[in-house]
């Protein structure tokens, strides 16, 4: 895909430290139901936790990456292109016995390129492989991949689904479910469905 393996660093220990999830998400929940915008807190951080971590994530140097790779079928490797002038989140689809990757998402904030269903996401984030590689966590994978979604309605389970997930990794549970409505309704809004449009995963 053209990095620079220099500057690739795994990422997954981050996961843990506080402001982690508001740097990954909250650019994602910035429309939602209520006139409330998102901050931090939604997701167990504060703003300094969420100020510290973000120069670790967007460290020109150090190019954070996560893995979340499946038992069977397509994983998803997420890496913080840090560049200079350039800098995104970028989404790269790996396939079992294939060195290639697809790159399926990126950019500065938008999803560029082909995204996935909800029922994708979830079988992706409850298949972690059996190796010591990469999230292992469920809650974990799928709001890694979150991003992803790109379809224009999700199944109703879904909100529980995710409020659940943000609960695991520290999401207070006063306000989760308005934080679950919020990524939902702002990904959903964001969905783009051509008539052609396909999953990368479908076969098309």
């Amino acid at each position: 895909m053209g990095y620079d393996d220099e500057f690739l660093v795994a990422g997954e220990a981050l996961l843990a430290r506080p402001g982690f999830w508001s740097n990954h998400l909250l650019g994602t929940g910035g429309e939602g139901s209520s006139t409330a915008l998102p901050v931090p807190e939604w997701f167990g951080d504060d703003g300094a936790d969420a100020d510290a971590l973000s120069e670790v994530l967007l460290d020109p140097e150090r190019w954070p990456v996560f893995r979340v790779p499946t038992e069977d079928g397509p994983g998803v490797v997420v890496v913080y292109r840090n560049m200079v002038g350039e800098y995104g989140i970028d989404y790269l689809l790996t396939r079992p016995g294939r060195s290639s990757v697809q790159r399926i998402g990126g950019g500065d904030g938008g999803l560029a390129g082909s995204g996935l269903t909800w029922d994708e996401l979830v079988r992706i984030a409850d298949t972690p492989a059996r190796t010591a590689e990469g999230v292992q966590d469920t809650a974990a994978r799928l709001l890694l991949i979150l991003p992803l979604l790109a379809e224009p309605e999700v199944p109703a389970a879904a909100i529980g689904r995710l409020s659940a997930d943000l609960m695991a990794v520290g999401a207070p549970p006063d306000t989760v479910s308005d934080t679950a409505e919020h990524l939902l309704i702002r990904l959903t809004k964001g969905s783009r469905h051509e008539p052609t449009w396909r999953s990368p995963l479908s076969g098309g």
